[in-house]
């Protein structure tokens, strides 16, 4: 079995990923700090600025991130004086200057998102996963994030009209046609863009950590076993661990000394559940860059 490595790095990822070579890595996904949140967490970035911010940082992503790599981006404007700040919708066209294409936007429903009243809104229930890539020909698994079919196949498969065998052209004009009988036997489908999964419940003593299920969807869509993942900002080591349980190597780096240490013990606790499972899988890690040692003694503390 392939030696799986999971490194965090301390520091400002625009510092750090300066002394890597161009076209590192496969996979770079990450929630950077929301503008004018976590204050307590990171200081905050002023709306204003954030653009200004966050290009120095993209741009080393830019860089970093091999031809065929994706850079998935989980990030939310704020609400300020009444209306929607417009600070994504212009970090969009400024990553579009800078050289990204802007080739998706993905949807994150959060199903248990907080409970709350406002004058003038709803609670938020969504954040935005936006996808941006160096090439339109980037590597995508898409059979590797199928569903099941659902109710839909019994229902809709059921009976078939004339138009249901046939590839016909749309009936708006659009050009679009479709031929719903190549679903028939068939118990998978493709996913929408948008993605129903709770937010993180459990104690990780980070502000904003997001479920391990969220990095682990975009890993499997667009990297193999082996691929290399990068979290610019990666808080308690949510898509590292991911990517671990995935068999994809990984780095995460964070300026926050006590959130690094979170980041070090969630990788060195899912490397630690990997070798009970798999002995074989630690045979050649090195103890210490996984911090094994340090786990075996606290793993009771952190279940």
């Amino acid at each position: 079995m392939r030696e799986i490595r999971a490194e965090i790095k301390y520091g400002d990822c625009a510092d750090i990923l300066a002394g890597d070579p161009a076209n590192t890595f496969d996979l770079i996904v990450t929630s950077p700090p929301y503008a004018d949140k976590r204050k307590n967490t990171y200081g905050g970035v002023s709306p204003d600025k954030y653009v200004e911010w966050f290009l120095p940082r993209s741009e080393q992503f830019l860089r970093v991130l091999k031809p065929a790599g994706t850079f998935i981006l989980n990030i939310k404007e704020k609400a300020e004086n009444g209306e929607r700040h417009t600070f994504v919708l212009e970090l969009i066209l400024a990553l579009r200057k800078q050289g990204w294409l802007w080739t998706e936007e993905f949807i994150w429903h959060k199903k248990n998102c907080y409970p709350g009243k406002w004058p003038n809104r709803f609670r938020d229930a969504w954040e935005r996963c936006l996808q941006f890539n160096k090439t339109r020909h980037f590597k995508m698994n898409q059979k590797a994030v199928m569903v099941p079919m659902g109710d839909w196949a019994e229902t809709r498969l059921k009976s078939l009209g004339k138009n249901d065998v046939t590839r016909f052209d749309s009936q708006v004009g659009s050009g679009f046609g479709k031929n719903i009988a190549n679903w028939l036997g068939r118990d998978k489908a493709y996913p929408t863009n948008v993605l129903h999964l709770a937010t993180e419940c459990g104690n990780k003593s980070h502000s904003a950590a997001f479920p391990e299920a969220l990095p682990e969807w975009f890993i499997k869509l667009f990297t193999d076993e082996g691929d290399l993942v990068l979290d610019p900002f990666v808080g308690s080591g949510t898509t590292c661990a991911a990517a671990q349980h995935l068999r994809r190597n990984s780095v995460g780096i964070e300026i926050k000394q006590e959130y690094l240490e979170l980041a070090r013990e969630e990788v060195a606790g899912t490397a630690y559940q990997l070798m009970e499972k798999a002995p074989e899988y630690g045979k050649n890690n090195d103890r210490r860059n996984n911090g094994l040692h340090r786990r075996k003694s606290t793993a009771a503390a952190h279940k």
